[in-house]
């Protein structure tokens, strides 16, 4: 009869190397990252919430550009919009014909930072810039897919999400899906399909154009004192 410390030694074996094949995946795939130079793909974003039952699900398109453009667009025909273009993010909500400008000085400190490095999260450009925003929790590898949940480095930012998981396919690196879990024990996921690499993007993508009748604010903007 095999003993229990047997069957616990070879279980030690078999996640120690589970745990480094996973490791070496994440590794691969960050440096994999430097490679790229636009990508895009469709996704389904799911949204779950304590209070509701079923969970919210719209799809969308994404593309991002090297080193950090990027356009999500929620809903078909797109009703929300968020694009950074060379000095500003810009969300446009079509139903409220409103758009809000966030500028960006490069400089950017605070909970501004913080969102920034969260809507970022998926497209690291090496290991060094990961680990400065992000301690890894866990690396697992399961179905062909790796999984690597990140906790936000910044006090700050984990009172808004604790968690970030990124899945990743092992055999091309391509992103598979991403995973925001928010404080409050909702979560917000990604999942992305039909994905495009290294194909040419349109750089007039990153600057959504607005129309006459829409409403442009700076939310961040101080107002003038009188």
């Amino acid at each position: 009869m095999v003993s229990l410390r047997a069957c616990l030694a070879a279980l030690t074996v078999v996640i120690g190397t589970a745990n480094a094949r996973a490791s070496t995946n994440l590794t691969e795939w960050l440096a994999a990252q430097a490679n790229i130079q636009s990508w895009s793909a469709d996704f389904v974003q799911t949204r779950t919430l304590k209070a509701l039952v079923q969970p919210l699900k719209s799809e969308g398109h994404i593309w991002f550009a090297a080193p950090n453009r990027f356009r999500w667009e929620l809903g078909q025909p797109p009703q929300t919009i968020a694009a950074r273009t060379t000095n500003a993010l810009v969300l446009v909500y079509r139903k409220l014909k409103r758009v809000e400008h966030y500028p960006l000085s490069g400089t950017e400190t605070g909970s501004w930072r913080d969102m920034l490095a969260l809507l970022e999260a998926g497209f690291p450009r090496s290991k060094a810039e990961l680990e400065s925003q992000f301690r890894v929790m866990s690396v697992a590898e399961r179905s062909g897919k790796c999984e690597v949940v990140l906790q936000p480095r910044s006090a700050q930012a984990r009172r808004w999400i604790a968690e970030i998981e990124i899945e990743f396919d092992v055999q091309n690196f391509s992103l598979a899906a991403t995973e925001l879990r928010f404080a409050d024990g909702s979560t917000l996921r990604n999942d992305f399909v039909k994905p495009a690499l290294n194909v040419p993007v349109d750089q007039a993508l990153f600057s959504p154009k607005i129309e006459p009748d829409y409403k442009v604010v700076e939310p961040l903007k101080k107002p003038e004192r009188r």
